[in-house]
């Protein structure tokens, strides 16, 4: 299921015009766990991660996810559904994600939460992804989409999307090897 939603990626964005250019900062170890933090300001980084990241990995992405047909098969098994208006199931997912590493399988979840309007400007970033890295001691690998919200913005009343390179840097994972929660307070 995996291979397929990388060719599913693929056939997208060679099917709207869209090539792209991966620079990988550092080379990753397939046999560890990661957390991946991309920035989020398009659709397009969804289908992107699948494309980018060159290791196996699990996905935390709004419950609603599961209602789209044909993407809810890939959805329930290789991703992890959050409902962020509650806490009782924030704290589920991120029990979950917490699982999947210890059993090796890297995370990408998006640290500001959701897509963002205001791009692009980042927003302020949630903790959860931080803390999650420190307790399971795994490193955070940050993404960087340069050009996805010019490509595919979100706000489709102003504009619909182009063809057009999209790049992605992949940059050197952060160890979080002995840091504590402290470390988030400062």
């Amino acid at each position: 299921m995996f291979r397929l939603k990388r060719i599913w990626g693929c056939s997208i964005l060679i099917g709207s015009g869209i090539p792209y250019t991966i620079k990988h900062e550092k080379k990753l170890d397939k046999n560890r766990a990661y957390i991946f933090c991309p920035n989020h300001f398009s659709y397009l980084d969804i289908v992107l991660i699948y494309v980018a990241i060159p290791i196996y990995f699990h996905t935390m992405g709004k419950a609603e996810l599961k209602k789209v047909p044909l993407f809810n098969r890939f959805f329930k098994r290789m991703n992890i559904p959050v409902n962020r208006e509650s806490v009782t199931d924030s704290h589920r997912a991120f029990m979950r994600a917490g699982s999947d590493l210890d059993k090796g399988i890297s995370i990408t979840l998006f640290p500001e939460g959701g897509i963002q309007s205001h791009f692009p400007q980042m927003a302020r970033f949630k903790n959860g992804p931080f803390r999650l890295a420190i307790e399971k001691q795994v490193p955070i690998v940050p993404i960087s989409f340069l050009d996805n919200w010019l490509l595919l913005p979100d706000d489709f009343r102003r504009s619909v999307g182009r063809p057009g390179l999209s790049r992605v840097i992949i940059h050197e994972p952060i160890e979080t090897k002995g840091m504590t929660g402290m470390t988030l307070k400062h």
